[in-house]
């Protein structure tokens, strides 16, 4: 089963996010030997399905690297890879996200990160919210950025975008990196903007210099 690509593109990438650019990507990114090796281990979880990846998914930074993927603002190399075999799994809905779940929860960090970022190209309806909401909880900025992609902006309710919008504010987490924001931004936002800059004025501390993108809301 091929999972369907989305059209939904985060502030901070300047192209549409799909499977064939993520491939294009990654295939400018790694070199020849990495190349193979990452269309065996796509075959092999086609063929195997989630038991091919106990062992290559928590591995993808080790054997594919760590560095940043070029042209996608916020992923390294070992985002793309994980979100790339999990698009291999042929399941979906609650069942996918089960399978996500137990990868989510047993990983470190880095693995944590692969699940968020491959959420909008899997086909899973609303089912994994529940993956977004605990990286939202975290005081992680990396898993916060991640879960504030394409898969929050389309199935996030609007006051828990609202609560996750702020605690950017909150974090230090530019604003750019939430993605959909100019698109869901609305006066509830707006007026919690500026309430946030007040307290922030009062106490003598600097405000976010990019809270003006949701400050003011223009029906």
């Amino acid at each position: 089963m091929t999972a369907p690509t989305t059209t939904v593109a985060p502030a901070t990438v300047h192209h549409t996010l799909t499977l064939r650019a993520l491939a294009e990507g990654l295939g400018s990114a790694l070199g020849h030997d990495h190349r193979a090796r990452l269309a065996r281990d796509l075959e092999a979880v086609t063929e195997q399905g989630p038991a091919a990846l106990d062992s290559r998914f928590p591995a993808a930074g080790r054997v594919y690297g760590r560095g940043r993927l070029s042209g996608w603002a916020g992923w390294s190399i070992e985002d793309g890879v994980r979100t790339r075999l999990l698009t291999r799994l042929d399941l979906e809905g609650p069942e996918l996200a089960h399978e996500l779940t137990d990868r989510y929860r047993t990983g470190d960090a880095a693995e944590r990160r692969g699940v968020l970022c491959a959420l909008p190209f899997l086909p899973l309806g609303p089912h994994a919210l529940h993956l977004t909401d605990d990286a939202l909880r975290t005081n992680d900025n990396r898993l916060i950025a991640a879960a504030l992609g394409p898969y929050a902006h389309a199935h996030l309710d609007q006051y828990r975008w609202r609560q996750a919008v702020l605690k950017c504010l909150f974090t230090g987490i530019p604003l750019a990196k939430v993605a959909g924001l100019h698109e869901r931004r609305d006066a509830e936002l707006a007026r919690m903007a500026a309430g946030f800059a007040a307290e922030r004025r009062a106490a003598g501390r600097t405000v976010p210099a990019d809270l003006w993108l949701i400050a003011t809301h223009h029906s």
